[in-house]
């Protein structure tokens, strides 16, 4: 017969802390069951039982009730481990940050992890790690503009506002002109893809022409409406409105989000929305195009066809081209909007803050 096991009694602040590591989901995997075991022991349960019930070997709970009754809560926690003493005091990583953040090297515009660790004193390696570790990428930036438009906190609520909450028996559409698209075809054979190697296309083309494409990206089911011209001119959005118009069934009122392009405001557009009372134009901000949502549909038609695409002629353009938005209209999704108006200017005012702040 085994030795009486010790019995184990947990005090109430001991069970509270026990557990709430047993059930945060932040806790490690390993406390969280080190707890366990000492919970299902306090409550009487052989070590045999505990093992069972918990599915651990019956050396496990014995080592972990041991160490709980000798040390209490401190016994579950993992010791110290052996190992190469840091060589990247918590200073130098402060160096490595502020350095990074606040100065640039001598006759560049940013750091590169070779010259920042030659000056601080450590490896590229380290310098790229501490880097990682603080999500600092000093070779990337983005660009922004803030719009002028006196009317932009306005012009942003309106047109979010039919993202969010689209009026009822209405077809909401983000309509845009993707102009002189290049029917450009490579000067020699692509190579396709094999193991090891990516598809190879020569840099060099030749040129077959330009066309402008017309789309409205329907916002509620994501298909899209698509027109070819050869110009952008206020007659031919007049003709793709009107387009618009025969395709939407009658009891629907119809809003459009457009930018502040002038074909769109012009005396012959004016005059057809006259005629076409169910039509709304709605116009974001200046400099805004990141507000309509037809050019994020843009985005994919230049990744995904346009960008690797070789065209022979402005026919063999528009037949691709035709044929990629069937497809896409076959499998349609809208896109997901997600930011609010209050959102969105509120970010703008947090930039405004910064760039009008103390130059560096």
């Amino acid at each position: 017969m085994g030795s009486k096991l010790q019995p184990l009694e947990l005090t109430k602040d001991e069970t509270e802390i026990l557990r709430g590591w047993a059930t945060r989901r932040s806790t490690a995997q390993g406390l969280a069951k080190r707890a366990l075991i000492v919970l299902a022991c306090a409550e009487g349960r052989s070590n045999t039982a505990v093992a069972a019930r918990l599915g651990v070997s019956r050396t496990t709970v014995n080592t972990w009730r041991a160490r709980f009754l000798c040390r209490r809560l401190d016994g579950l926690c993992d010791e110290p481990r052996p190992g190469v003493p840091r060589s990247i005091t918590d200073a130098k990583v402060e160096e490595v940050v502020v350095r990074t953040l606040e100065e640039v090297p001598k006759g560049a515009t940013h750091w590169s992890k070779r010259e920042l660790a030659k000056v601080v004193g450590i490896s590229p390696t380290s310098g790229h790690r501490i880097w990682r570790a603080f999500g600092l990428q000093p070779h990337r930036f983005e660009e922004f503009k803030i719009s002028p438009d006196p009317l932009l906190a306005d012009k942003i609520r309106d047109v979010v506002g039919l993202y969010l909450a689209p009026p009822a028996k209405a077809a909401v559409f983000c309509v845009d002109e993707k102009p002189q698209i290049q029917a450009l075809e490579r000067t020699a054979p692509v190579l396709p893809m094999i193991p090891g190697t990516p598809e190879r296309r020569s840099f060099d083309y030749v040129r077959h022409g330009t066309v402008d494409l017309f789309a409205a990206l329907n916002t509620a089911t994501g298909t899209v409406i698509a027109a070819w011209s050869a110009r952008h001119a206020a007659q031919d959005f007049r003709d793709f409105l009107d387009l618009i118009d025969h395709q939407v069934e009658p009891p629907l009122a119809v809003h459009v989000v457009c930018d502040n392009l002038s074909a769109h405001k012009a005396p012959t557009v004016h005059k057809w929305l006259l005629a076409h009372p169910r039509f709304t134009l709605h116009f974001t901000p200046t400099y805004s195009s990141w507000i309509n949502q037809i050019e994020r549909w843009f985005a994919e038609l230049e990744r995904r066809c346009l960008q690797r695409g070789s065209f022979c002629s402005l026919d063999a353009l528009k037949a691709s081209l035709d044929a990629w938005i069937d497809t896409w209209n076959d499998t349609a999704r809208p896109f997901k909007w997600t930011k609010t108006a209050d959102q969105i200017i509120d970010r703008i005012c947090h930039y405004c803050t910064r760039i009008s702040g103390p130059a560096h």
